[in-house]
């Protein structure tokens, strides 16, 4: 199963890796029983055909992007939690691809007619075809249209905290795009434009400055000039903070992305993204690194962490085999340090393409070091590299796995928050790998992902996999029908879980992020369980009780409001009525007969709520009525305590920057009238105490802004005057939002206002947490 392995009589010798993808005689091993993966629906149709050799992608903010011949399809996984529907909640938007053909130009364009001309005529036929037949230098023969590739950078880089999208089209068109809507997509800035005003200005010439010898007739020169500036793939490096000395000599923290976009040249161009995007030119050449890679193929970023030090690159694979891994200097990032040389991971020229370049964090056990598994497809193999730091220096160890598919593999996919990489080839067939490190090798237990009879005989076009690793996203279309392919084929996006809801609660509890949103689609799962149950699981409400006995975490009580919330959902009675039929005024009906029939469907849908919460076992035989009174109850302390710990932490932001007494926008009185309503609360008592001395016995109240009457704070949600002006209230500042326009979560939980130039930082920066009670990004 396994290249470049030792014989099993033979002793590993020490730094070698050994691959191990089926257990022995005598391991410890007991494979875990894995439940077939059930597709959910719906099944989600493209109406273009798909295009580019990886055609999904996957965001850290859930969004699956997906390439296609017309447009960028773009899917949001969101837990709705208004809706008791089962199904998955997808709200799908695209960007279309611009209907105008982008053709890249070299100067000048009179050399450039002449150059044209010339070799489309030229008697060497090595030399016209092949300028014939490349549609970036000669465009007279026609260009794809359609997206070829798609990423999103980490969050924190777009509006609200969430991600940006790099667009690169079949007619080498670079674009990045913003979703500032909850349905709408801006394009910030063209990439492509922008590097080749760059080069136009520099004479075409190299790193070095040197101008070109040669000119346009010259066939190498010609192509030399158009491959520099055709983008091939791009990625996103994290995020990192630099420091910036102000006028005044004091320092403030920036943040800032890098864009590294591979040329077909083998050149890497870096841009910088200064972070929030609101600068007046917030795109910034950073570097370009000469790759020296012959027929680049893919790219990704390499990033080692071990405690304080940092250091990363750029790993470039080729279509005729090699690897490595160049150096990126970034010397204003503290703790960051630049690897000297390249790093040369696989060098063997044996014409086998490299692509879907992946990086795996790793811990040794045992060493306990950072170390650094970059996996990638070559063919039908998964080649795979272990990188690790030790006083001795780098050290570098890789091989090849073999025998997983009998085709090329088609994709790989790892989770941001799961230690396993899943392949996927061309007929749907999935694999797990798992990697383990012992003292002296590196071990990978194979499963295979079952596929749903659903997908048999499909023919699979891409794969991605979510954050947590609970769904994969499968583009599919027809097989072979009756031994012919189909004159018209139909895509669609499928999607599989790769966990159980059961398995995703220990997960979701045990989040290092802390964050609902982060976790969407564990949370996605537990929301259907409790949807198809009509109850919360035994395991899930235990685990909850005992956290909020162990410490008052804020995350876990939104993850015991949103679970009620579900549940209150699924006992809701369907509607049988249709809402848009008008009613028959004409029809007369006997008043006795309605009430007793209505009185009969009551009466059953009664018994049958009875009966299934009864035989849930551990829930009492209760009336539906009860049982509802209670999960609002409980939605209701939930709510409360999540706003009142909030207001605590509101008060504590305004004692620590207010010196004076002064009008905020945070209505101080109101929050602290509101938290005096609970005597036990002893915390609240010692902070009103504090900020009452600061205040000096002046209010500055709330006024509605059409009638100019008090607002008073009566309710955390609205507030009302006493004309009857009914105003919302920002979830974040508890001020009311009086505008016309202000900001709504994700989920349509709460609102936020915007913030003002007026504002100062702290409340600027109070303005920008997310949903207070599902961490949901304000939009």
């Amino acid at each position: 199963m396994a290249a470049d392995t030792p014989p099993e009589s033979a002793p590993p010798e020490p730094g070698n890796a050994v691959i191990k993808t089926e257990p022995e005689d005598g391991d410890d091993f007991h494979p875990a029983r894995r439940e077939a993966p059930v597709k959910r629906e719906p099944a989600v149709p493209l109406q273009s055909p798909v295009s580019g050799l990886q055609p999904l992608s996957w965001s850290l903010d859930h969004r699956l992007a997906v390439c296609t011949s017309s447009a960028l399809a773009v899917m949001e996984l969101r837990c709705d939690v208004q809706s008791s529907k089962q199904d998955l909640s997808l709200h799908r938007t695209h960007v279309p691809v611009p209907s105008e053909t982008h053709r890249l130009r070299v100067e000048p364009s009179a050399e450039l007619s002449l150059a044209r001309e010339k070799f489309s005529l030229d008697p060497d036929p090595t030399v016209r075809q092949e300028f014939l037949a490349d549609t970036v230098m000669n465009p007279s023969v026609g260009t794809h249209k359609g997206m070829k590739y798609a990423c999103w950078s980490p969050l924190g880089c777009g509006d609200s905290g969430r991600c940006l999208l790099a667009c690169l089209t079949l007619d080498n068109r670079l674009t990045v795009h913003s979703s500032h809507g909850h349905l709408e997509w801006k394009a910030l800035v063209n990439l492509t434009q922008k590097y080749g005003e760059r080069l136009k200005e520099r004479g075409y010439a190299r790193k070095d400055d040197k101008p070109p010898e040669a000119n346009l007739l010259d066939f190498a020169e010609l192509q030399r000039r158009f491959r520099m500036q055709t983008p091939l793939r791009m990625a996103w490096s994290r995020v990192y903070t630099t420091k910036k000395v102000q006028p005044d000599n004091s320092c403030v923290d920036e943040e800032m992305v890098l864009l590294a976009v591979l040329m077909e040249n083998g050149d890497l161009v870096l841009w910088k993204f200064m972070l929030p995007f609101a600068h007046k030119d917030p795109v910034a050449f950073y570097d370009l690194i000469e790759s020296g890679v012959s027929r680049p193929s893919d790219m990704a970023w390499w990033e080692y962490e071990n405690g304080a030090r940092r250091m990363g690159g750029l790993i470039v694979g080729s279509e005729v085999g090699p690897i490595r891994i160049l150096p990126v200097s970034l010397s204003k990032v503290k703790g960051y340090f630049t690897v000297r040389h390249p790093v040369v991971l696989w060098k063997e020229c044996d014409e086998i393409a490299v692509d879907n370049i992946r990086v795996v964090p790793l811990i040794h056990p045992i060493h306990k070091s950072s170390c650094s598994l970059i996996v990638a497809s070559r063919g039908c193999y998964v080649f795979w590299s272990l990188l690790s730091i030790s006083p001795a220096g780098l050290s570098v160890q890789n091989s090849h796995i073999a025998g997983l598919h009998s085709l090329p593999v088609l994709s790989l996919a790892v989770p941001q928050h799961e230690l396993a990489i899943y392949s996927c080839f061309m007929d749907g067939c999935i694999k797990k790998l798992t990697p383990a490190l012992t003292e002296s090798s590196v071990t990978f237990r194979t499963e295979d992902v079952i596929q749903p009879e659903t997908l048999a005989g499909r023919r699979v076009h891409g794969m991605a996999v979510s954050c947590y690793g609970a769904y994969v996203a499968l583009v599919s279309t027809q097989g072979m029908v009756g031994g012919f392919h189909p004159s018209n084929r139909n895509y669609q996006v499928h999607f599989l879980t790769l966990k159980t809801p059961e398995a995703a609660v220990p997960l979701l509890l045990r989040s290092p992020e802390q964050n609902l949103y982060n976790a969407t689609d564990l949370l996605d799962l537990v929301r259907w369980q409790v949807l198809k149950s009509k109850r919360v699981p035994a395991a899930l409400q235990e685990e909850l009780d005992r956290k909020l006995l162990e410490e008052d975490s804020p995350y876990v009580w939104r993850v015991k409001l949103f679970v009620a919330r579900v549940l209150q959902q699924s006992l809701k009675v369907p509607s049988t009525e249709n809402k848009w039929r008008p009613r028959q005024r004409e029809t007369k009906v006997l008043v006795q007969n309605l009430k007793e029939e209505e009185e009969e469907v009551g009466m059953e849908k009664d018994a049958a709520e009875v009966v299934e919460l009864e035989s849930g076992g551990g829930v009492q035989k209760k009336k539906p009525e009860d049982y509802r009174a209670e999960v609002q109850t409980l939605i209701n302390a939930a709510e409360m305590h999540l706003m009142r710990e909030n207001m605590k932490k509101v008060l504590g932001v305004v004692y620590l920057n207010t010196w004076l007494p002064q009008n905020t926008c945070i209505p101080t009185c109101g929050l602290m009238d509101y938290l005096s309503r609970d005597p036990d609360d002893r915390d609240s008592e010692v902070l009103i105490g504090h900020i009452k001395k600061k205040l000096n016995k002046q209010t500055f109240p709330e006024r509605c802004s059409l009638c100019q009457a008090p607002l008073p704070f009566t309710d955390c949600k609205q507030a009302v005057c006493e004309n009857g002006h009914v105003w919302l209230r920002c979830v974040l500042s508890y001020q009311a939002c009086q505008t016309l326009t202000f900001r709504r979560c994700l989920l349509q939980d709460c609102v936020a206002r915007l913030p003002e130039p007026e504002d100062p930082e702290w409340i600027k920066k109070l303005l920008k947490a997310p949903c207070l009670l599902c961490d949901s990004p304000m939009i």
